[in-house]
């Protein structure tokens, strides 16, 4: 396993000296381990890369290219994996289900010109099937599609839902119900099925300062993961009587070796773990190198113990609690205010760190989720040792906002 180079202030700051702030960037050392730790995770099954967590093509690119067990991509919307099978990406998966009438009008073509390379897209009821049908003439090939099924535990005797609220799918009856359905459909091809647990993959167990917390997420996870594996299994055995499935996907950085474990699964899923992003520091069956990043310039010291910086403002999607917030990371001390937080246009930062930085220098700040960070900047600047090695452009900076 690869070993970054130590993290510093000092580090960045010599690395960046020609680079104005606000900027984002990639260590790649510290990224290349964390793909190196999921690899190990995942005990030899493959892992599909989610596009939604890099949202920048080059980095897409040279994770598919450094090791053949990062195989395909999980997509977000439809018009995102559309333009990416036609920058040459093959292997699509696309994780949500869409009612895009144009993308699947223009799904279909590709499914024509490449019925077996063609993207799969996501169902979880007959409505999806019926937008798929109504964009495909007469004699146009099958649409390859994937079932979402719900990977939710049901705690207290079902009155408690712990998990994304996603698929209408749960039990082996309405997984096969709904199979049976496409069989129905001839210009619809059932290939894929997934289950995304969430409640394990993106719940840290380590949660800062809450130790009882962290002890009934683990009973949770635990229980969650036990029930998920027989029914995942369950389904899988009784949609194999009538269908061979080419894909049984599941998983996610947070559950990678337990996902793993499930002979019914045939690769898994990761994304942030590529980042690290700050939500993913708190676990405790991993641990991942902090790689992506973005620094702010110090424009006001308001009191001798308080740094203002340009910026900062970019909230993770989600609940919208304190966690959702970025991290301030470098140099060591940084605090958010807690009246603050981080500003559309201030943010500014306490602590004793806060007292050494003047007006002209940088912080560095962690977003707390991954692709999201791509969002706010036209431009990543990859680090490899002591040096930019490169400057990429992401979605944004390729003109493609898809949510």
């Amino acid at each position: 396993m690869s070993v970054p180079p130590s993290q510093s202030h000092d580090r960045y700051e010599r690395i960046f000296a020609e680079v104005e702030a606000p900027f984002a960037f990639v260590d790649l050392d510290a990224m290349w381990a964390n793909a190196d730790s999921m690899l190990a995770r995942a005990g030899g099954k493959p892992i599909r890369v989610a596009s939604k967590s890099i949202r920048c093509r080059t980095l897409l690119e040279e994770i598919l290219r450094r090791d053949q067990s990062f195989a395909g991509l999980m997509t977000y919307t439809l018009a995102e994996t559309l333009w990416l099978a036609e920058q040459g990406f093959e292997d699509l998966l696309l994780a949500y289900p869409t009612t895009d009438s144009q993308a699947l009008g223009e799904l279909a073509l590709r499914s024509v010109a490449s019925p077996a390379g063609a993207p799969i897209v996501t169902v979880d009821c007959p409505e999806h099937l019926d937008a798929i049908e109504s964009v495909l003439g007469a004699g146009a090939a099958p649409v390859r599609v994937c079932i979402d099924v719900d990977a939710g535990w049901w705690a207290l005797g079902g009155r408690i839902k712990v998990g994304p609220k996603r698929s209408p799918v749960h039990s082996v009856e309405q997984a096969v119900a709904l199979a049976r359905e496409i069989e129905r459909r001839p210009q619809i091809e059932l290939d894929a099925l997934m289950a995304y647990e969430g409640q394990i993959a993106g719940v840290g167990d380590r949660p800062p300062g809450r130790r009882l917390r962290g002890t009934m997420i683990r009973f949770m996870q635990r229980r969650s993961a036990k029930e998920l594996a027989e029914r995942r299994g369950a389904i899988v055995g009784a949609l194999g009587e009538f269908v061979e499935l080419e894909v049984v996907n599941g998983g996610g950085t947070g559950s990678l070796e337990l996902t793993a474990a499930e002979p019914a699964v045939t690769e898994l899923t990761a994304g942030s773990g590529f980042y690290a992003p700050a939500l993913f520091d708190h676990y405790s069956r991993f641990s991942l190198t902090p790689a992506a990043g973005f620094a702010l310039p110090i424009v006001r010291k308001p009191t001798p113990r308080v740094a203002t910086a340009l910026g900062g403002g970019y909230l993770a999607s989600g609940s919208g609690d304190a966690a959702r917030l970025p991290a301030p990371w470098l140099p060591p001390g940084l605090e958010l205010d807690p009246e603050e937080g981080a500003g559309e246009v201030q943010t500014p930062l306490l602590g004793d760190a806060a007292a050494e930085l003047q007006v002209g220098d940088r912080a560095y700040l962690r977003h707390a989720k991954a692709g999201e960070l791509c969002e706010h900047f036209n431009v990543l600047h990859l680090v490899e040792g002591d040096a930019i090695v490169d400057t990429v452009p992401t979605y944004r900076g390729e003109g493609k906002t898809f949510l």
